[in-house]
C-alpha cells in the first residue's frame, strides 16, 4: 500500500510512519523540520500551510508510485488560552494549520483517488473535536471543522470507492504538549483565575497519556479493514465515556461535569 502522511517529524506521525513502514507499506511523509530519519520512509519537505508544498508533495508520490492508496492527514498544532485573549492572528494560524492544511492536501489527493476509484483518507480530529474544551477553544474549533468537512466529504466520495475515516484521539504523551502555544499574559491569568490550574491539569493529563505507538498500531489495523468504521475514538476508557455522556446527558449536566473537571 502506498501511504502519504503529513507531519512525520514526531509524535503520531513518526510512530505511524515507523509502524506502517515496518509492515511493508511504502510510506511517504511530510516534514518541516526533522532530526531523525526513519529507515524505509521517504521524507518530503512540505508545510501544510503552503498550497505549492502540498501540490509538490502529492506529485512526488505520484511520480514515484503512480498512485496513493491511503492519505493520513495528521499534521497539526495547538493554541491554548482564554478565547478573549487569543489574538485574531492566533485563530487564523490555528485554522490554517489544522483545518486548511488538511483541505490543501485533499485538494490534490482526491482527484487521484477518484481516478483510481479507491483509497482511504484518515483525518485526525480529536476528542476536542467532539466537545468544546475550555482554554482550548481554538483547537476545538479547528477539530470541529475537520469533523464537519469529513462528514460531508464521506457522502460525496463513497461512490468512487473512497473511505473517509475520522480519527479522534484522547490524551497522548507526545511533543504536542511542549509545542503548544499558550496565552501567557498576566491579565489573562488575573481575569480567568482558573486558567492556570486548568492549564496545569491539561498538561498533566497529556504527559501521562497513552503512547503514540498504541495509536500507530490501531491505525495499522484500520488500514487493513475492508469496511472501516466512519470514526474511531482512540483513548482511555474514561475519555471514551465522556463522549458517551455528552451524547446522553442534558447539555447543562454535561457542562457542569466539564466545569468541575477543569476547575471553572
Amino acid at each position: 500500500m502506498v501511504i502519504l502522511i503529513t507531519g512525520i517529524s514526531s509524535g503520531f506521525g513518526k510512530a505511524m510512519a515507523q509502524r506502517l513502514s515496518a509492515e511493508g507499506h511504502r510510506v511517504y511523509g511530510t516534514y518541516r523540520k526533522v532530526q531523525e530519519r526513519l529507515p524505509g520512509v521517504t521524507y518530503l519537505q512540505a508545510d501544510v500551510r503552503s498550497e505549492e508544498d502540498a501540490k509538490n508533495a502529492v506529485q512526488a508520490v505520484l511520480d514515484a508510485e503512480g498512485r496513493i492508496d491511503a492519505f493520513i492527514s495528521n499534521a497539526g498544532m495547538g493554541i491554548g488560552g482564554p478565547l478573549e485573549f487569543c489574538s485574531l492572528e492566533a485563530a487564523q494560524e490555528q485554522m490554517d494549520t489544522n483545518w486548511m492544511g488538511m483541505v490543501r492536501f485533499l485538494h490534490f489527493v482526491l482527484p487521484v483517488m477518484r481516478a483510481q476509484r479507491s483509497g482511504k483518507i484518515l483525518c485526525f480530529s480529536s476528542i476536542g473535536g467532539l466537545m468544546g474544551l475550555p482554554f482550548q477553544g481554538l483547537y476545538s474549533a479547528s477539530k470541529f471543522a475537520i469533523e464537519g468537512y469529513c462528514e460531508a466529504l464521506r457522502l460525496e466520495v463513497r461512490s468512487f470507492g473512497i473511505d473517509v475515516i475520522l480519527i479522534e484521539p484522547g490524551d497522548f504523551a507526545t511533543s504536542f504538549t511542549a509545542s503548544r502555544k499558550s496565552v501567557a499574559q498576566d491579565e489573562a491569568f488575573a481575569v480567568y483565575t482558573s486558567y492556570r490550574d486548568s492549564l496545569a491539569s491539561i498538561e498533566k493529563d497529556e504527559t501521562g497519556g497513552l503512547k503514540p505507538e498504541y495509536l500507530a498500531e490501531k491505525i495499522a489495523r484500520i488500514l487493513r479493514k475492508k469496511r472501516p468504521a466512519y470514526s474511531y475514538i482512540i483513548s482511555t476508557f474514561e475519555q471514551r465515556l465522556s463522549v458517551t455522556l455528552k451524547k446522553i446527558l442534558p447539555q447543562r449536566w454535561f457542562a457542569a461535569i466539564l466545569s468541575s473537571y477543569y476547575k471553572l
